[in-house]
């Protein structure tokens, strides 16, 4: 699997493979898998050579975690590298104060919004215990955005909370050499932007807000990381299912089903895709890989199948026709970076 070596802020640098792995499918998003095909998924990623593995408290409440814990146990701890996120502190209840969420099945936990110093040092703790490790060596201030918490103004309020506590406590964990990148991932590139000019952060987790069919970011966001040297790491590649699945009935965009313009828009890509023999979710890899502050991609995988498909397609040649046809077409922007600039 193809590496980048990242050069973080206060430790060195980060191997990185270009494909990882996302861990939100393995806590049961949208739908329940058994534990013995969650472990044969991630083995099968281990297996084809990715080696940074991505996850979250919220993520199942703690079950993806686990199921990392459980799967981490049998590698080489010191070949991984392992993000997780803080801003949600999670806690066992009974049945009827559970959390809920898009994810089924999931242990009786309830979770509460904590971006403070302590709430940092307490989801790390939590977070190691469910991993069963005593590191991590990625940190993300997760979810801070307005499609969390419903309003700018709610998430302005918890921004100005990381800003006056947790990140400090990141920053200390940095220092100390206890995780080696600290970062924000949220689901808003306007975030990330505000936040990478108000604090000294290593990586953003980007998810679905850089892709074929959205490029927002390309207008003052992505310039701000290559010049600072901010990495970004590419979640959502397929836009929530429809990148990958096409333009299906039930289709998924953005967590929900896709909209008709959306819809449309994703079969002329398509279309595009078809005429020089290109899967469109291998279009989908290659496009977003070949942003220079892009080090890597982690779609999620709820099979061995789908990893090995993942990793099939983001090895895929693209011919450059692709692209060029796809910018005469306007169905991605003229000044979209792609393979072979």
């Amino acid at each position: 699997m193809d590496r980048i070596d990242f050069v973080t802020r206060r430790n060195g640098l980060l191997p990185l493979t270009r494909l990882g792995f996302g861990g939100a499918p393995l806590g049961n998003l949208y739908r329940a898998i058994d534990e013995d095909t969650a472990q044969a998924t991630l083995q099968a990623a281990h297996d084809g050579g990715v080696r940074l593995f991505d996850t979250a408290p919220l993520y199942g409440l703690g079950l993806s975690e686990e199921r990392f814990g459980r799967a981490l146990a049998h590698w080489q701890r010191d070949d991984m590298v392992l993000s997780t996120k803080i801003g949600r502190v999670l806690e066992d209840c009974v049945p009827a104060d559970k959390t809920q969420t898009i994810f089924l099945d999931t242990p009786d936990r309830r979770f509460t919004y904590d971006y403070s110093y302590d709430g940092v040092m307490r989801s790390l703790e939590g977070s190691l215990h469910r991993l069963g490790t005593d590191r991590v060596d990625i940190l993300l201030v997760h979810d801070v955005d307005i499609w969390t918490h419903g309003s700018k103004a709610a998430s302005d309020a918890r921004i100005a909370e990381v800003l006056d506590g947790g990140f400090r406590a990141l920053d200390d964990l940095r220092g100390a050499g206890t995780v080696k990148a600290i970062g924000v991932g949220v689901n808003e590139w306007e975030v990330c932007e505000f936040m990478a000019q108000r604090a000294d952060f290593d990586l953003f987790l980007l998810a679905g807000r850089y892709t074929l069919l959205e490029q927002g970011a390309l207008d003052s966001f992505l310039p701000l990381c290559v010049d600072r040297g901010i990495g970004i790491m590419l979640g959502g590649p397929y836009n929530s299912g429809i990148l990958a699945t096409g333009a299906v009935e039930g289709a998924r965009y953005n967590y929900g089903p896709a909209s008709a313009e959306i819809l449309e828009r994703t079969r002329r890509i398509e279309q595009v895709c078809a005429a020089h023999r290109v899967a469109l979710p291998a279009a989908a890899m290659a496009f977003v890989l070949a942003h220079p502050a892009v080090t890597t991609i982690i779609p999620g995988a709820l099979a061995p199948s789908e990893v090995h498909r993942n990793i099939e397609l983001v090895s895929t040649p693209i011919p450059a026709g692709l692209w060029s046809d796809l910018k005469t077409a306007g169905l991605i922007r003229a000044d979209a970076p792609v393979p072979g600039d």
